[in-house]
């Protein structure tokens, strides 16, 4: 369960970021539970079932046969967190077995982009008798309807996974495949985040006092965008492929960042994207690391962002 600055209830926190949301005249912040939507499309990069093992978490020498992971689609039943030794607290169904979020899809609206070749690889977790745990927020479990119809596990919006290759209970082979796949916490987070806030800022020896996201990846705006009075992206279609748009984060997970203006809004495309101080903001494909600051002035509209939403070097208009 959280701890410290994070120990205020999601209710608490919906409540609070509904009240700073007037100042863009826009709706909340997201709810706790997940809701049902349709999925989409099979991702094209999802990591096939030979990837990663190497270099996996816990990794193990030979993987096994098709018909040895036909066990995979059984229903998650009660949920629980272990203690991974690299990973900290890990969510697993009741055999043990690690459950796992993709990149691709998104938490707010809830959808999976794993279908075919890549639910062969990922077997989506069955939301059925699914339950929480000890030290699991009840609230955070929810389902989402897939493109066959079936309902998937969704933890904290996230879509829910197994990975084929974990054949042990305990095993996180899928820890970091292709960069997009990773163990999940038991507050729907990446297990590698551990207690890192969804927002938050560090100390850049060339930019000053910068916003981070919870994955230690610098935060940028693009100043085309619109802030009032309503935010408006209009970073699309491939340029949403090289910055992606930052998903919704509750006040209470956000550290250091100005909570005016704090807020999300759903985007044409029916996904919610987080602002500060009403503008749109992104993370930069091209940035590898933490720490990296790749996207700084690219073309002359991508800033790294102040803990005020403020645009860094942008030049004044």
């Amino acid at each position: 369960m959280k701890t410290s600055w994070r120990s205020a209830s999601l209710m608490a926190s919906a409540a609070a970021v509904l009240t700073l949301t007037t100042a863009c005249g826009q709706e909340s912040a997201p709810s706790a539970s997940s809701q049902n939507v349709g999925a989409t499309a099979a991702a094209g990069d999802y990591g096939n079932a030979g990837a990663g093992i190497g270099s996996g978490v816990g990794a193990i020498g030979s993987s096994p046969s098709a018909s040895s992971t036909a066990s995979k689609v059984d229903p998650a039943g009660k949920l629980a967190v272990v203690t991974n030794p690299e990973l900290g607290k890990v969510l697993t169904d009741n055999a043990g077995l690690t459950l796992y979020r993709f990149d691709a899809d998104t938490a707010e609206p809830p959808k999976s982009t794993c279908d075919g070749d890549c639910a062969t690889a990922w077997p989506p977790v069955p939301a059925d008798d699914a339950s929480a745990g000890e030290g699991i927020d009840k609230a955070l479990l929810g389902e989402v309807t897939r493109t066959d119809g079936t309902k998937q596990l969704t933890i904290g919006g996230w879509p829910a996974y197994r990975f084929a290759k974990d054949v042990n209970a305990g095993d996180v082979n899928g820890q970091g495949v292709n960069g997009k796949w990773y163990a999940l916490a038991p507050t729907g987070k990446k297990a590698t985040e551990g207690d890192q806030p969804g927002l938050s800022t560090r100390e850049d020896p060339k930019l000053g006092e910068i916003v981070i996201d919870e994955n230690g990846m610098t935060v940028y705006r693009f100043i085309k965008d619109v802030a009032w009075p309503d935010p408006i992206s209009k970073c699309t279609g491939a340029c949403l492929e090289k910055w992606p748009a930052v998903g919704p984060v509750e006040a209470n997970d956000t550290k250091g960042v100005e909570k005016k203006g704090l807020m999300s809004f759903t985007r044409p495309d029916g996904v919610k994207q987080q602002t500060i101080d009403c503008w749109p903001i992104y993370t930069f494909t091209g940035d590898k690391e933490p720490g990296d600051t790749n996207g700084q002035g690219v073309g002359g509209t991508w800033y790294a962002v102040t803990p005020e939403g403020k645009p860094v070097g942008a030049p004044k208009s």
